[in-house]
Order: C-alpha cells, then structure tokens, then sequence
C-alpha cells in the first residue's frame, strides 16, 4: 500500500493510499463528506497524492445540505416502494430542508405523508449505503428510460437543480442506495451528490415530512403539475424540536394573523393582491412610525418632497428602468391621444407607467433650478407610493405587496463629501433601527452584476470600494453579495435578525454615479466650473407596509407603548366607576396618549381578558377603594399589577414610558 501525502484541515500529513473515510474512527458520525481541492466529494471518495483535505462537519452548514438531500433520497425512495407508479422530479436541499417532486395519480394527503415518514424510518433502520456511480449518456437514458423527467435532464444536461450536473464536460453519475450488509441494489437516483456515507449518520429522529404542495416541473407553468413534498432535518433530535417550536412561535407571530385579530390592516379581495388597506388601529401606529421617522428626518436636515404616482414613459426611458426594470413594473396606460373630427387619431397618445420607484422624480426636482456648491449635500425626502408587479406566487401579506409606501431619501453631494454623507448616512440608518427596537445588525455589499449594469468599470470600483469603507468603519460584519446591485450603483444593505432570528433585508444604501449622467444633473462648484453630482439612494424602511409587518412579528404584536394603537385602556370594577376613570383617561388624552374606557357591558375580568388579548400595554382599573383613595390599580400587559397607586404616579409613569420609547 503507497504512501500520499495531503493537506489535512490546513495541516499536512502522510497516509497509507484509500478512501478519505480511512482518515476517520469507523464509528465517528460527525464527518459527511470532505472537500478536496475546493470540491466537495464523498468520503469514498479514494485520495490523491497532494489531495488538499478539509473535512465536512455534520452540524456544519454544507454538511447539513448533505444530510437533507440524502433524505430527499430517502423520501422519494419511500414514495416509489409505496406508490410504485410515480414519476420522479428533483429534490435539492433548501433552507431548513429539502423538498422532492413527483408525478403522482392523486395529490398527497396527510395520511400519505405520515406512511411515507414511516417507510422512511424502516428503511433507515435497515440500513443502506450512498454509493456514486458513474454512467455514460446512453447509459442512463437506459437505466432511467420509465423516468420521464430524469430524461430530460440527462438530454439537456442542464438544470438549476441540485441533481443534474451542469454542462461543459460534467460527468453523468447515479447514486445506488444499497443495502448495508448484503450489498443489494433497493434504489438510485440520478444525482451528483455528494451524500451522506450511509443511513447511520441520519441522527435519531431528527427529520420530519411537513407538508405537500402543488409544483410546476422546472417552475414553468406551461410544464407538468407535480406533487412537492416537504422535509426538514438536523443534525440532532433537539436540534428539529426547537425548529418545530420555532415554526409555531412563528405561526403565532405570523403578521398576516395577527393583523386580524389586533384589526390592524386587511387586503379585500374586491381591491386585489397585494393591496393592503389600514383600519383605524392600523393607522394610528403607521402615522407614529412615520411621524417619528419625519421629525428624526428634519433633524438631519432633509427636505420633505412630494410627487405624483403616474408619469410619462419618457421618464423611465431616461433613467434605465425601461430597460432594465419593466418586468418589475404595471403595463403602461395610453392616454391622450387627439381625435379630429371624424374620430381618426390626429396624433397618437402616450404611455403613462405607474412609479415602481421615487428617484427618477427627485432628480428631475434637482435639475428644476440651477444648483451651486453651496447647497449640497442636498437631502431630498419623500414618503413616496410606488407600484411593482410582483408575480401573485410571491406575494405574501406586507412583507411582499404591489403597492408600497417607500421612505425614500436621495442625497445629492460632491466628491469630496461622498465619504463622509456615506458614514454619517449609515450612522443614521441605523440609529434609527435601534429606535424601533431592532438591534441585531450585519451589512451586505452587494456588487455589479456584469449581466445587467451601466456605467463604466472605474465609476463601478470607486462606488464599490467607497460602499466597503463606509461598511467597514461601522464595525458591523460585512458579506459580500456578489452580482446583487442594482444596473446603476453598487450598495450596502442592513440586515436585521428579529426576536426569532429570522434575518430581514431593511435599509439600503445605493451609490449612483449614472442617474446624474443620464439625467445631466450639475451643480456650480466653487471655481465656477460645472460639475456632477454624486447621488446617494436611501431607503430607511424599504417600505412601510414592509417594516410594519416586520415589526408586528417581532414584538408579537405586543407592541411598545409608544408605538402601540391603543396604549391605555380604563376598566371600570362597575358601571358606577366610568365618569372616575373617563376623567383619568381625559389627563391622559390631554398629555398625548392614546387612551380610552372600555364602558361596556361586560364583567370586569372579560374586560381584562379583552385587553390582554389585544395587548394594549397599560390597564387603569377602578374601584370604590381607589375613588376614595384618588388612586387606580395599575396592571401591565404581561399580568402584573399594582394596587392603590396615585393618580398622577399612574399618569407620569404611563408618559414616561411613552415619552421614552421603552
């Protein structure tokens, strides 16, 4: 046996030749795969002299793709010994799972999923190995010739999935699930792996069937429909339970069903998808948001603007998005065309767009007027509705409208600014978020993408690198996203972790060295020459409804007092006690607070109940004992209360907490 020698975890290292498994204690389940030389292989994988080795932990996150899409394996193998007339898609890993298609006679149901999680385990218990194996075109034409859709991808040899390799000379190879102690064939797939050595490094328990979807093959809807099935697995049993709990603090978070139960918002069918209305409630805590947002705004010396909602095409056409951005906008409108007499069109109309976006108005509002030195940065800000055409399949409560209220700001600086207005900027953004109460941040870079940009490669880098100083001096982390900006600039966006860790993409940060070009934008610099401006794109929120439903699911909609709709309600022990506490209401309405007396006919404690459900922050109850004592009970939202306490004590502390923001 020869003698390798390889780099081992950055280490190096002379071993006997075989298997990256021999590098590994038989029994040791916490390594899936490796990667060598920069790709990831199984551990059959047999090592090379100079193999640069680095292992794939289980718990990593490559390694758990590896697990999930082993147990896609798995689950189709399931499916196929259960219903042995079904017709096999793909099934890649995605986050927190995986999911695999069929062509099916009849959809799933639950019973289906719960027999096929049941196969599932029993095969697993049996015992199988992954085992690759590579196969020539006509080969696997052959071996996969009842297998409609694998043909296809074997024909083409070219699929977004996770199971076909991609073109330019990739191999063909099929993954045989054999039996671990007699070696027989039970199944295989086509597949490029890798997976998981055998069924022994699935941990106990640790993966579940969720649910089953309708899918188009490809996501084409001209294709196939196929039955979806959904998994999800971990590298431990606890590991799916808190996932699972997860899922349902989520479900109860959910913004969607919590804007019904606090009537908050709605989306009537008969005004269509995507287009969210705010009830009274609603608008209360939407009007705070922004108020607060427009007084932090005047302070930093921005300049609220306004702007319509529809404009000629023209406008577009000179910004780009006509070119790069239609896809994402409503069909145009043809308006005002001139009639002679007889009805024929004596000179045809034009085409007006809903705005998907507020930058292409705001630079026509710098170029109204000649500009000078003097008044840059120039701060233009706009609560600006803007209209995109999202595909119905995407869209999803207000975190993915069609109509959207954008807090759009546009700064318009020089050269020798730009470093500067960018650090600040960023400083504001996101102090702001911490007024909100988001504090857990990192940033992104997103850089050009080469398929779709203007602008010159000098303009590109200098924008890049001035986004990454500014980043960088923020001292939050910085990811790069590769291909992520917009045609025009490259930018920064904050990413901000809610109180379930989910991550959501907020403000962003865009630097525009080509608007001011395509509209030629100028201004007067000190030497009287004429000179471009440096244009900064800036949105806060993203948009409002956006932040709203953000801010909803992580406080639950338990909201702080100063943001919440309603932020004090008075109950009344009896109906005799409603002038006391309508009086102590009245203070507080009078020192700005949102509050008001629940004077129904229901029993004291329903009216406790109703409140909490609604979870408004502050209860004032009263009694013959607190009406004698100028006193109330002070009862919170989460059920702790205080008895005999002072009027203006209530009252002051009920301002503070507001006043305060906390």
């Amino acid at each position: 046996m020869s003698e390798l020698q390889i780099s081992l975890n950055g280490g190096s290292l002379t071993v006997a030749s075989g298997p990256i498994a021999s590098l590994l204690d038989e029994k040791d389940r916490s390594v899936v795969a490796a990667r060598v030389n920069g790709e990831t292989r199984d551990l059959s994988y047999e090592l090379k002299d100079g193999d640069v080795v680095e292992f794939v932990a289980l718990d990593s996150a490559e390694g758990l793709s590896i697990l999930r899409h082993s147990l896609a394996h798995i689950t189709a193998q399931a499916v196929q010994e259960l219903y042995p007339q079904t017709k096999l898609g793909i099934g890649p890993p995605i986050t927190n799972g995986y999911y695999y298609d069929f062509l099916t006679l009849a959809p799933f149901t639950p019973d289906d999923l719960k027999n096929i999680e049941k196969k599932m385990t029993e095969i697993i218990k049996t015992g199988q190995r992954f085992v690759r194996r590579v196969v020539s075109e006509a080969d696997a034409l052959s071996e996969l010739e009842s297998e409609p859709f694998k043909l296809e991808l074997i024909q083409d040899k070219t699929s977004a999935s996770e199971d076909v390799m991609e073109t330019g000379g990739a191999e063909l190879s099929i993954y045989d699930n054999l039996h671990l102690r007699t070696g027989e064939k039970m199944w295989g797939d086509l597949c490029r792996g890798p997976h998981i050595p055998d069924t022994r490094y699935i941990p106990h328990q640790s993966f579940k069937l969720m649910r089953s979807a309708a899918a188009y093959w490809r996501g084409n809807e001209k294709n196939a429909q196929l039955q979806r099935i959904y998994g999800t697995a971990w590298p431990s049993k606890q590991d799916l339970q808190d996932y699972l709990n997860f899922l349902i603090e989520a479900e109860r978070r959910d913004h969607r069903k919590l804007g019904v139960e606090l009537d908050l918002f709605s989306f009537p069918d008969e005004i269509g998808s995507g287009l969210a209305v705010f009830h009274p409630k609603g608008g209360v805590m939407r009007r705070t948001m922004e108020d607060y947002s427009r007084t932090r705004h005047e302070a930093s010396d921005y300049e609220f603007v306004y702007t319509p909602h529809i404009t000629k095409a023209q406008l577009f056409e000179i910004s780009g998005h006509l070119d790069f951005y239609k896809d994402g906008m409503f069909p145009a409108m043809h308006m005002d065309p001139e009639l002679d007499s007889d009805g024929n069109i004596r000179k045809p109309g034009q085409d007006y767009y809903l705005k998907p976006m507020n930058c292409p108005f705001h630079n026509l509002i710098f170029r109204s007027r000649s500009r000078s030195y003097r008044e840059l940065p120039l701060r233009l800000f706009e609560f600006g509705s803007v209209y995109r055409y999202e595909k119905s399949g995407v869209i999803h409560g207000l975190t993915r409208v069609r109509g959207m209220t954008q807090d759009d700001a546009h700064i318009y600086c020089t050269q020798e600014q730009m470093a500067g207005e960018l650090k600040n900027l960023l400083s504001f953004v996101l102090n702001l978020l911490r007024d909100y109460g988001l504090n857990d941040f990192y940033l992104e870079l997103s850089s050009r993408n080469d398929e779709k940009y203007v602008g010159t490669d000098e303009e590109w880098d200098k924008a890049t690198q001035a986004l990454k100083l500014a980043a960088e001096e923020s001292g939050l982390d910085l990811v790069p996203d590769p291909g992520g900006a917009a045609f025009y600039g490259p930018k920064i966006s904050v990413q901000v972790k809610d109180a379930l860790g989910r991550t959501w993409q907020m403000s962003t940060i865009q630097l525009d060295f080509q608007m001011p070009q395509r509209f030629e934008l100028e201004y007067t610099a000190s030497d009287g020459s004429r000179q471009r401006p440096i244009m900064i794109h800036r949105a806060l929120f993203g948009s409002v409804e956006r932040f709203f439903g953000i801010l909803v699911e992580h406080y639950g909609g338990a909201f702080p007092a100063w943001l919440s709709p309603v932020q004090v309600i008075g109950i009344p022990i009896g109906e005799s006690h409603n002038e006391y506490l309508a009086a102590i209401i009245a203070q507080l309405r009078e020192r700005g607070i949102r509050a008001e007396v629940d004077a129904s006919d229901e029993r004291m404690q329903k009216k406790i109940r109703n409140a909490q459900t609604q979870k408004v922050p502050f209860m004032l109850i009263a009694g013959d004992e607190d009406i004698s004592n100028a006193a109330v009970s002070f009862r919170y939202r989460n059920g702790e209360q205080k008895n005999g306490v002072a009027i203006e004590s209530a009252i002051t502390e009920i301002v503070n907490a507001v006043e305060q923001r906390l």
